[in-house]
């Protein structure tokens, strides 16, 4: 019996060496170190799980046999996987997986009969056509993170932005830019294999190879690909099982000099639920995150979709749509829609009425659209001067006080910004509504007879509710 790892490997190698041409030795089999003999185990070391899977679907049978021959029937192989190179503090992470004896049939037991892998755990994810980077707006809310997928598309898994971690709310973008990405590569790059998938079908199609036994088949499927696309990779968390899986992949995918693209609706320090150790390896690439879009990008989002769709409108309704709807580029992209359709539906050019009254119906938040409206005509009866003037340019002493105490209710009973509260003032600026604000605090302060006026036209204005 054996005794010497080293000598009972050296043994096996002399008489694989005979089996396979000296590329295939060199590739496969020099990489591999010997580490255990006990117990009729031989283990040895490979560099990778993709390494193992390889050796088990190509090499199998001439291993089984020159085990044999070279250690007698009862003995066995064992693979010790390298998962995690480990650094300066932290020990490499391997893990143990056996030989496949009666060699590789591409199905495990349990699997369904004519079911292969793409139909069992549903790979057919599609990248969609229509998200490219042509018509992925710009701007400083997502510059960054535009730059740098742009990046990895012209050199996925070449430049120091793997892994590339996208980030921020609903409705930003992240989705459009990764399969840009996604997009790119694939058009430009046809050799490589993009797979795109949400974490959600992830985690259901690991879920899936447990119950059907189909482990090795999943993880070999997704150790294949050269670009992994994971959207909303947040629902990892709490989900132990679905991370220590995720967690090789990526392992190795990252060893291999492949490209990992994910999102998330928060930033990797923010996620919890998720293994310290995953969670460092999201920081190893590059962060980007993405904001709700400023108004000169929602005014080229807007004009973007319109021309796309051969429709003209005027300036001020696209300015009004910008300035009402600041929380993300999906809901702007509704409610063109809607405007578009209502237009179509009532037969009439779409003006600045319909578009008040599209988002009316629409937009969550429109009662703030309506209170702003009824405060200025409120102020306006209150102080006895038009509304028009309440937008106008005049520095007259009482319009400005009129003005300012509009802009300070509308702060108070409406959620819009601080610049779109400056738009329905005559398109002033956010620095005269916080100059208006703070002047009113300091008259309700200093005033009693100032104070009485505002506590007056408070109660008129909850009057209506708002």
């Amino acid at each position: 019996m054996h005794t010497d790892h080293n000598t009972a490997w050296n043994n096996c190698l002399s008489k694989i060496k005979e089996n396979v041409g000296d590329q295939g030795f060199e590739t496969w089999f020099r990489p591999i170190k010997p580490i255990n003999l006990e117990k009729n185990v031989l283990t040895i070391q490979v560099p990778s799980q993709f390494f193992y899977e390889y050796l088990e679907e190509h090499y199998v049978t001439l291993l089984r046999s020159v085990i044999d021959t070279q250690l007698g029937k009862d003995f066995r192989l064992e693979y010790s996987v390298v998962m995690d190179k480990g650094d300066a503090t932290n020990q490499p992470y391997t893990i143990n997986l056996p030989n496949n004896s009666s060699g590789y049939s591409g199905k495990k037991p349990g699997q369904k009969k004519g079911m292969s892998s793409m139909d069992l755990f549903g790979y057919d994810v599609k990248l969609n056509p229509a998200y490219l980077f042509e018509n992925f707006i710009e701007g400083d809310c997502n510059r960054l993170a535009r730059s740098a997928g742009y990046a990895v598309a012209q050199r996925p898994g070449v430049t120091s932005f793997n892994p590339l971690m996208l980030y921020g709310g609903v409705g930003l973008g992240k989705t459009h830019l990764v399969q840009a990405i996604g997009n790119e590569i694939a058009n430009n790059s046809g050799k490589k294999v993009v797979h795109y998938v949400s974490s959600e079908k992830f985690a259901n199609q690991f879920f899936d190879a447990i119950k059907n036994n189909c482990i090795q088949e999943f993880s070999g499927f997704y150790l294949k690909v050269d670009v992994l696309i994971i959207d909303d990779v947040q629902f990892f968390e709490g989900k132990e099982k679905t991370q220590e899986i995720f967690f090789h992949i990526f392992n190795h995918l990252h060893q291999s000099g492949s490209q990992i693209i994910m999102t998330s609706d928060r930033a990797p320090k923010d996620l919890v639920g998720l293994m310290e150790r995953l969670v460092s390896r999201f920081k190893w690439g590059l962060t980007a995150d993405l904001q709700q879009p400023d108004y000169e990008t929602r005014i080229a989002i807007i004009n973007r979709k319109m021309q796309a769709d051969g429709i003209i409108i005027p300036d001020n309704v696209i300015e009004y749509l910008a300035y009402s709807v600041d929380t993300n580029i999906r809901e702007l992209e509704g409610v063109i829609i809607s405007l578009i359709a209502n237009s179509s539906l009532v037969k009439k050019k779409i003006d600045l009425e319909l578009a008040k009254q599209t988002l009316q119906s629409i937009v969550h938040d429109i009662d703030s659209e309506v209170g702003i409206d009824y405060i200025q005509k409120t102020v306006s009866e209150f102080f006895k001067i038009p509304v028009d003037q309440l937008k106008d340019k005049t520095r007259k002493k009482e319009i400005v006080m009129a003005r300012q105490m509009a802009m300070y209710f509308s702060k108070e009973y409406t959620s819009l910004s601080l610049k779109s509260i400056g738009y329905h003032f005559g398109g002033r600026d956010h620095s005269t509504v916080i100059h208006a604000i703070q002047t009113v605090n300091d008259l309700i302060d200093t005033d009693t007879n100032f104070k009485k006026s505002v506590d007056e036209l408070r109660k008129k204005l909850k009057m209506k509710g708002i």
